[in-house]
């Protein structure tokens, strides 16, 4: 296995795993490369930096686990005081944005393509750092 640093025509930058050079090359020129942030097919290799970390500059497995751990708790913390609207969250973003809907605070699933369409009309979301299970799937 290879990973590439890839970038679409859009400037975003992507890593992206491949059986070799050559699976590589042969699924980027059938269009199966295609950025994921927005679906671009013009996508072609990126420079890449050699991945060589500095004696200094490591992370211990249990300071990885804290920072995961506290950001697991700042999210679940902001969770708590929003509502969980589920695949409506376009819909309910959208309309909150237009002043069609009160202003609170929701959480849900969006496809790509709805996310895109949001941000495209300046209404402000974000994806969470971590998944979210919906309260209905909760044991």
């Amino acid at each position: 296995m290879i990973v590439f640093d890839l970038r679409c025509a859009n400037a975003h930058v992507f890593e992206a795993w491949f059986a070799s050079t050559t699976a590589y090359e042969e699924q980027a020129g059938a269009g199966q490369v295609r950025c994921p942030l927005c679906d671009d097919p013009d996508v072609t290799k990126a420079v890449m930096a050699p991945n060589v970390a500095a004696k200094g500059n490591r992370v211990s497995h249990a300071e990885a686990k804290a920072a995961i751990s506290a950001l697991a708790a700042a999210q679940a913390k902001a969770l708590a005081s929003s509502s969980w609207v589920g695949a409506d969250f376009a819909t309910r973003a959208r309309a909150m944005h237009l002043g069609e809907e009160k202003h609170a605070p929701i959480h849900g699933q969006a496809s790509l393509a709805e996310a895109k369409a949001l941000v495209d009309e300046g209404v402000p979301v974000a994806p969470l750092p971590l998944p979210v299970v919906p309260p209905k799937a909760l044991n």
